[in-house]
């Protein structure tokens, strides 16, 4: 439903607006431009501004750069924000801005939390997060573990084919056949989340999530491990709120939105 439109007059009151009213309006012209194409009418619609006002702010974020005007269409994000994009992409750094998401994991479920990324044919370990239990788990950051075998590696590749499934089955196998681990990873990938059933370590489980960029991609995975006694079949399936919720909260500190969906990845290189 749209909003009611505001007078010129109901809009500025006695005098200018101040200061954060004037920018949290800019930064709400962007958003709905952010969606597509959109001329001044539907514009002032969407934000239940009048037409000046609403003319008033996209000219001005047209002038610096944040939007781009077209004559007969309308209003589209300016190369500024492409710009901008870019060096927020360089400043961040995945496992300090994963970090303070894992503690409170790892401290939610006093289970030990690992987070990695894709690297050819195998999971990168970029940071691990121990658990309070007594479980020892054989993984060190800067190791590289199976992506078929482990719940991280099968997170990491939730959007790929069946085809790339095969090839990442068949470059170090697993466990369990082929059949029934695809059967597992169509079902892994329906849900958004995927188990290591004690298939890369034996009397150990987890439950592991794909963490995404702004592109919708997937570029990084998280789960939660511990031993199979404290990892029964009900825990597991009732630990998929808090892991894939841990993993939304991080793809969005990355540029992630609902919008942005999920992206099919490149093939894999060996």
């Amino acid at each position: 439903m749209e909003l009611p439109k505001k007078s010129d007059a109901e809009e500025e009151g006695k005098g200018a607006p101040s200061g954060s009213q004037t920018l949290f309006r800019g930064l709400d012209v962007i958003d709905v431009v952010a969606e597509g194409i959109i001329a001044l009418p539907a514009l002032s619609e969407r934000l239940g501004l009048t037409k000046s006002t609403t003319h008033r702010l996209a000219s001005a974020l047209v002038d610096r750069g944040y939007l781009t005007f077209v004559a007969r269409e309308g209003y589209s994000l300016g190369p500024k924000l492409l710009e901008l994009g870019w060096v927020a992409h360089q400043q961040m750094h995945m496992p300090s801005v994963a970090r303070p998401h894992l503690e409170q994991l790892a401290a939610a479920t006093e289970d030990t939390v690992h987070l990695g990324i894709l690297d050819g044919f195998q999971a990168l370990y970029l940071d691990k997060v121990p658990g309070r239990r007594r479980v020892v788990i054989g993984s060190r950051v800067g190791e590289r573990h199976p992506i078929a075998s482990t719940g991280l590696g099968k997170a990491l590749i939730l959007d790929h084919d069946e085809t790339a499934w095969r090839e990442f089955y068949e470059a170090q196998g697993s466990a369990i056949g082929l059949a029934v681990w695809l059967e597992r990873m169509r079902a892994y990938a329906a849900k958004g989340y995927a188990f290591d059933l004690e298939e890369n370590e034996d009397q150990i489980r987890c439950v592991a999530a794909p963490i995404r960029g702004a592109s919708g991609e997937i570029v990084a995975a998280l789960s939660v491990s511990s031993a199979a006694q404290y990892m029964s079949d009900a825990r597991m399936e009732s630990l998929t709120g808090q892991v894939t919720d841990t993993a939304i909260a991080i793809s969005r500190e990355l540029g992630w939105s609902e919008r942005a969906g999920r992206r099919r990845p490149r093939k894999p290189k060996a």
